[in-house]
Formats: C-alpha cells, sequence, structure tokens
C-alpha cells in the first residue's frame, strides 16, 4: 500500500507544500504520495469522509484552520488554544488535529536569533494571526498591536490576547505605527499593505512576512534595504512542514531539505 498525504485549501495552486514534503519524502526514502486538492470549507467534510485507510495526513491552509475543528476525535493543547488545526493526523479511524504554526514561528524566529520578544506588532486576524500572537506569547511577549482590516476581527483577537497576560491593542490596518517593536508580523497579502510598508518596516527590528507570493515578498525586500532582520514565508513553511513530517510519517528531516525544494521552485517560476 502506497501512503498518501495532502495539502487542502482554496486557492491552493500557489502551495509550496507538494514540492516539500516530495522532497523529504526523497531523503528519507518513502515511497509515498502527497497532493494537492482544492477544497472550499463546503467540501471539506465530504472530502474526510472518502478517505481509506492509505492516508496518514493533511496539511491545511486557508480558509479550512478553523473550519476543521468539529471534524476531529482529538485536538492538542496548542490548537485548541488558537482554535486553528494546520495539521491533520490518523490513528485508525480517528483524527487528530494539531497546530505546528506556532512552534514553526518560533523555530523560524529563533534561526535569526529572536529568542525573547517584549513588543511586537501583528498585521491580519485570521487563524495564522492567532498562532503568530501565540507564538510570540512563548517568546515572552508583553505588548502587541494588532491591525486589521475587520473591527469586530481585530477585536476577537485583542481579546484573546489579552485573556493571556499580554497587553493588546487593535489598529485599523492601514495605521502608522506609533512605536518602536521588535517584531512585525504580517499575515495579510502583499497588497493590503500598499503605502504603508516602508511606515511599518521602520519600527521593527525583524520583520516576518508569512506571504511567499509574490516573491521576494516586497514587505521583506523593504526590510533587507533597511537593515532589517528578515524571516521569510518560506523559513516559517520549511519549519513547520518537518513538523508535519515528523507528525504523519514518524521520521525526522532536515528543515533545509524542505527550505531547498520550495526555494527552487519559486526560483524556477
Amino acid at each position: 500500500m502506497v501512503f498518501r498525504c495532502a495539502v487542502l485549501g482554496s486557492p491552493i495552486e500557489h502551495s509550496l507544500s507538494p514540492v516539500m514534503h516530495r522532497a523529504a519524502y526523497g531523503v528519507l526514502g518513502l515511497d509515498w504520495r502527497y497532493d494537492a486538492y482544492q477544497i472550499d470549507v463546503t467540501a471539506l467534510a465530504g472530502f474526510m469522509a472518502d478517505l481509506d485507510e492509505s492516508w496518514r495526513g493533511l496539511s491545511l491552509t486557508m480558509p479550512l484552520k478553523r473550519a476543521v475543528l468539529p471534524m476531529l476525535d482529538e485536538v492538542s493543547l496548542v490548537a485548541r488554544d488558537v482554535s486553528a488545526v494546520n495539521t491533520v493526523t490518523f490513528d485508525g479511524r480517528r483524527r487528530l488535529g494539531d497546530n505546528t504554526d506556532v512552534p514553526g514561528m518560533v523555530a523560524a524566529l529563533a534561526e535569526r536569533g529572536v529568542g525573547a520578544v517584549q513588543r511586537a506588532a501583528v498585521l491580519g486576524t485570521g487563524a495564522t494571526a492567532a498562532s503568530a500572537v501565540a507564538a510570540l506569547g512563548r517568546l515572552g511577549v508583553t505588548r502587541i498591536s494588532v491591525y486589521g482590516r475587520h473591527r469586530d476581527r481585530t477585536a476577537a483577537l485583542v481579546s484573546w490576547a489579552t485573556s493571556r497576560g499580554i497587553r493588546a491593542q487593535m489598529l485599523p490596518l492601514l495605521t502608522t505605527p506609533d512605536a518602536p517593536v521588535e517584531v512585525l508580523v504580517s499575515t495579510v497579502p502583499a497588497e493590503a499593505l500598499t503605502g504603508v510598508g516602508d511606515e511599518m518596516v521602520s519600527q521593527a527590528s525583524t520583520v516576518l512576512d508569512v506571504s511567499y507570493s509574490p516573491w521576494p515578498s516586497p514587505l521583506l525586500a523593504r526590510a533587507t534595504a533597511a537593515g532589517r532582520t528578515t524571516v521569510t514565508g518560506v523559513d516559517l513553511l520549511a519549519h513547520q512542514g518537518a513538523l508535519q513530517v515528523r507528525a504523519m510519517t514518524g521520521r525526522d528531516v532536515a528543515v533545509d531539505v524542505l527550505r531547498d525544494a520550495a526555494l527552487a521552485t519559486l526560483v524556477t517560476n
């Protein structure tokens, strides 16, 4: 039997997960399949119901990280805390949900020398933004500014952060930062920052942009030009992806295997 894994989401054509996981399988000597499926919220339950015993794991991207929660038999503490699952594995007929975005972001920042944070800013209010707040919480952050396009969603994320002992404030997405931060995390599309990218970068020591489309990230290009420390969406994807490979296969793979495969794809495209 050939074991199978896949990434699900909508849109999905830009995903680097297939080339990364396939590279990992090659290094590990595993004859496994990893595919990408265009699946929206309405199709998720049906897709999961049709999976057979050959399936070992699913990677989830937008808009499925929260929609999947009611379909799972068990959810890890970190995934439950942020109400977001990006990894599903199977134990017999049981569906297990986890979140590798949080530890992946901590590891990606640590790789660039960021081991402790007091003040930070997060752009966006979705599932990945919640994971960013949780990751920064693990690094000891005490103050976070959350920038969002939708007031109710921004308020909800600020309330969640506050409930965990973080002093958080909400601001409109296109607001110019009013104070320096050690880490700026952007979880929004590049076009959403038109006109304010330079101001955002000027106030941050380290900039992490989860987006890798377009490549290179316009926000990180500004950050590099300004002499800031940068963490790319590929860095994050590689770290969280290596954790997914471990969860799905039980084997460890070097982060650079996944990162190199992703970068090679971006360069050729």
